[in-house]
């Protein structure tokens, strides 16, 4: 329900309004056409609620960007790519009033549109995943994130999907969310919370929130929708197999941490010096072992020697909390007592206090948190994704951090979020409207205009240019190039996450940012500069005899201008200011060998830091 009456700008905007205040949802796959709060509609209130809190604060926005910067800004930022010269000089020769709306519904129909975006979402899970071999399965969730995004399946089912998957973690991308936290339940609470809704309850994980209301135990009673989801390695066929599985009846183990049903086992996976004992540094190996193998030292370690055989893993007595449990359930620590079994929790949301029971099977307690975080009632699910999309988009958000928003934080323009959030909502969480509404709105289509040093105006009066995703920029190089992209080139070979990586997947270790670090503090480092800059991977491609795309560009335009004004739409987009132009005609004159000199000037445009950002 909305908590405030305004006015929709269409009869489909109402229409939804009525369905959602009497508690009805609409399917992005199933709705109607007619349900759908008009895209266009929603776009132009959000920009009449940002123009009038800007005109409060006496702040004049900028004008429109021009159509050839704002045709790179859709491109990069909907199909992941940059457009060719010959779509930046058709769209700018285009008199249609309505060409920038089309040119957004031809990139989210795009297939770079699903390829870009589920590369986006594969870095929010992956960026600090517990346990660096989880990487290994970033590749089988991106496959199944896009086929998602092309099906265009709403986000409350991508969301099910995620929080309540099992099987194979190499067939089924789901897991992925399970697998980066190799099934800790604390570290999946804390994950679930801060991308599905926004809210950093990680702080909570062993004290009160600092600067929110929530409490250590509301953590864990999140925690506590998942002790029973296990993310196992076994061996079958002669090779290994990881997979996430329900664990409803199987003994809860020694020491409370049911990793330990097979000892024998645990110690010869992890034994690496065959001396059969576990010490602390292979332990470490292992995330879940890692996290209580103190614990486990002090209960079973007879001998005193710092490490642990697989007889006395087998004596560690259970904590008195869990004797005689038939089937696992979740313990808060004590911090005081860090070996005893801790506290028996039972799972609760922490938004509502909703409880789905007691003694409950794994699928129907994830599927009851499931229900919970995607219910229309729940404001913050659709609310986390607008403000993490939107300061995608544009740079900048809604609130100053796309994942720790929260009751006690700061919103900007709540107006204007309410009403994105809304039709979002009624859209039947459907991805492909959001981004179709954020990319229609006059705030995200502003002109980039120079803001003081420290200055801590309002947002959204001008365009932020932000520098590109790992991913975009590989394409763009890619691109502006001509290399061929081969997914099934390998530039290594060897053991562990790093193994067998393509090019691009090199490139992405080297280039790859968090996306919930604040795009403006994404600047580059040195490494990545003197990548671009010395590359032998690239230094061929500057070449005209390595590079097909200068060759036939200066073979096919003899004309020294028309070749400087097509290496711009090339590598920039753009066709050169009178000034930058005639800094390169002077510079071809100066250096007196036209291969060597365009060689240099597409050097210094794939160097600049306008290709890499978005302008």
């Amino acid at each position: 329900m909305w908590p405030r009456d305004r006015r929709w700008l269409s009869i489909q905007g109402a229409a939804a309004t009525l369905l959602m205040l009497f508690g009805l949802t609409v399917s992005a796959a199933n709705a109607a056409e007619g349900d759908v709060p008009d895209a266009l509609a929603i776009a132009a209130e959000v920009d009449e609620l940002i123009l009038a809190e800007l005109r409060k604060a006496d702040v004049e926005p900028a004008g429109r960007t021009n159509d050839e910067d704002l045709l790179r800004r859709v491109y990069l930022d909907l199909a992941g790519r940059l457009p060719t010269p010959q779509e930046t000089t058709s769209f700018g020769l285009d008199t249609d009033p309505e060409k920038r709306s089309k040119i957004i519904d031809q990139s989210l129909a795009s297939e770079g549109y699903a390829e870009n975006w589920a590369r986006y979402w594969r870095d929010v899970i992956f960026a600090d995943p517990a346990e660096m071999q989880s990487r290994l399965m970033a590749g089988t969730f991106e496959t199944w994130m896009k086929d998602q995004l092309q099906q265009n399946r709403s986000w409350d089912q991508i969301t099910t999907d995620l929080l309540t998957a099992t099987g194979n973690v190499e067939r089924n991308g789901a897991t992925a969310l399970l697998v980066a936290h190799s099934g800790d339940p604390a570290e999946v609470a804390a994950d679930v919370s801060r991308i599905f809704l926004g809210i950093q309850l990680e702080c909570a994980n062993c004290h009160d929130h600092p600067t929110d209301k929530w409490k250590r135990e509301q953590f864990h009673q999140l925690a506590a929708y998942f002790p029973r989801a296990e993310f196992r390695v076994r061996r079958a066929d002669g090779g290994l197999v990881r997979e996430v599985v329900s664990v409803n009846a199987a003994p809860l183990g020694r020491s409370g941490d049911r990793m330990f049903e097979n000892p024998e086992g645990i110690v010869r996976r992890l034994d690496r010096n065959g001396d059969g004992l576990l010490s602390r540094s292979e332990a470490s190996l292992f995330s879940p072992i890692a996290k209580v193998f103190d614990r486990l030292l002090e209960a079973g370690d007879a001998n005193e020697d710092g490490s642990l055989t697989a007889e006395e893993m087998k004596k560690i007595p259970p904590p008195p909390d869990q004797a005689g449990r038939s089937t696992p359930e979740y313990l808060m620590p004590d911090l005081y007592d860090p070996a005893s079994g801790g506290t028996l929790v039972h799972p609760t949301f922490f938004l509502d206090g909703s409880r789905p029971g007691i003694e409950l099977d794994d699928l129907t307690r994830r599927q009851s948190l499931a229900d919970s975080i995607t219910s229309p009632d729940n404001p913050w699910f659709a609310r986390a994704v607008v403000n993490r999309v939107w300061t995608e988009m544009l740079g900048d958000g809604f609130y100053a951090s796309v994942d720790d928003l929260g009751p006690e934080r700061e919103v900007r323009f709540p107006e204007a979020l309410q009403a994105l959030t809304d039709g979002f909502t009624a859209s039947g969480y459907d991805v492909q409207w959001l981004l179709r509404t954020i990319a229609n709105t006059e705030a995200y289509q502003r002109q980039i205009r120079d803001r003081a040093a420290g200055e801590e105006a309002l947002p959204f009066a001008s365009a932020l240019p932000t520098r590109l995703r790992s991913d975009q920029i590989y394409t763009a190089l890619t691109q502006a190039l001509e290399i061929e992209e081969s997914a099934g080139t390998r530039t290594r070979r060897g053991r562990g996450p790093y193994a067998n990586l393509t090019p691009r997947n090199s490139f992405h270790l080297l280039f790859a940012a968090d996306p919930s670090t604040p795009r403006e503090d994404v600047t580059g480092n040195v490494p990545q500069a003197l990548f671009l800059m010395n590359s032998p991977a690239l230094r061929d491609y500057f070449a005209v005899e390595g590079s097909a795309r200068l060759a036939r560009l200066l073979e096919e335009l003899p004309g020294d201008g028309e070749a400087i004004v097509e290496l711009y739409l090339v590598t920039l987009c753009r066709r050169p200011s009178s000034s930058e132009e005639r800094v390169c005609l002077e510079y071809v004159a100066q250096v007196g060998n036209r291969s060597e000199a365009f060689e240099d000037l597409l050097w210094g445009l794939l160097n600049s830091a306008e290709f890499v950002s978005r302008r």
